[in-house]
């Protein structure tokens, strides 16, 4: 691994809309900025700008509650138009409490309200984006227009901010990535004392997520993607951010 990292981001990507080319905003703001995008590096994309880009957005004001969304609605607080939405994108519910639903979306990705967001969408409470349909294509499709248009061969990881289970405050994790192994996988590998690791396998992705935070920020920073250098990774195909999902038969906690 690497002794020193350097994380960028990108001030210059414009407010998206629905169609734009992320990656060939990337690349046009890495050259009005004066940033090289080199072979290795990781480009962090936030899912907010993606989910524009891909049109994932909508107007609750367009749903009919369903009973079930009205009845979690009476158990929650929450909006059941949003219930609604939420119920759209969601295989399971696992949680419904006063000010809570935890789902599981049609991605495997267990978290909060199915990852439907209102901020930094519009300011109405009525319109919110919608995770991308497949975190992993959408990463996919940047990277290769990134080499399309420099020639360099890197990784993408789409995050999103995640509450943690036992945990207060949020973290970025990859939903969504390309180019990279999700894993740094050090089982059978032996310590400083000579034990043999028998469990460390680091989710490297989701750390390079909220490394990447920490220059994107969640509010009015403006920073919707972040490059990561030095990291000496491998570039792999191949890989998807559905590996770091796991399955409900294997929950420690129900």
């Amino acid at each position: 691994m690497a002794r020193a990292l350097r994380i960028i981001g990108l001030e210059t990507i414009p407010n998206i809309k629905p169609g734009d080319d992320i990656a060939d905003l990337i690349v046009k703001s890495c050259i009005q900025e004066g940033i090289n995008i080199d072979d290795g590096d990781v480009i962090v994309v936030a899912q907010k700008i993606v989910s524009k880009a891909e049109g994932r957005i909508l107007d609750i004001n367009s749903l009919k509650p369903s009973d079930e969304a009205l009845k979690l609605s009476e158990v929650t607080g929450k909006d059941a138009r949003f219930i609604e939405a939420v119920l759209m994108e969601s295989r399971e519910v696992v949680k419904a409490s006063p000010g809570h639903l935890i789902t599981i979306t049609r991605h495997g990705i267990t978290c909060a309200n199915a990852g439907i967001d209102r901020s930094n969408v519009s300011g109405l409470e009525n319109i919110v984006t919608l995770l991308p349909i497949n975190p992993d294509v959408s990463a996919e499709k940047i990277r290769r227009k990134i080499k399309v248009l420099t020639g360099r061969n890197v990784a993408v990881v789409i995050s999103d901010t995640y509450g943690r289970p036992l945990r207060n405050g949020q973290i970025n994790v990859a939903i969504g990535l390309s180019g990279i192994n999700p894993f740094k996988d050090y089982r059978g590998m032996k310590d400083l004392a000579g034990y043999t690791l028998h469990i460390k396998n680091i989710a490297l992705a989701d750390e390079i997520a909220s490394a990447a935070e920490l220059v994107m920020g969640q509010a009015q920073e403006k920073i919707p993607v972040a490059i990561v250098k030095g990291l000496k990774i491998k570039i792999e195909n191949n890989h998807t951010a559905e590996k770091l999902n796991m399955d409900k038969e294997k929950w420690l906690f129900k």
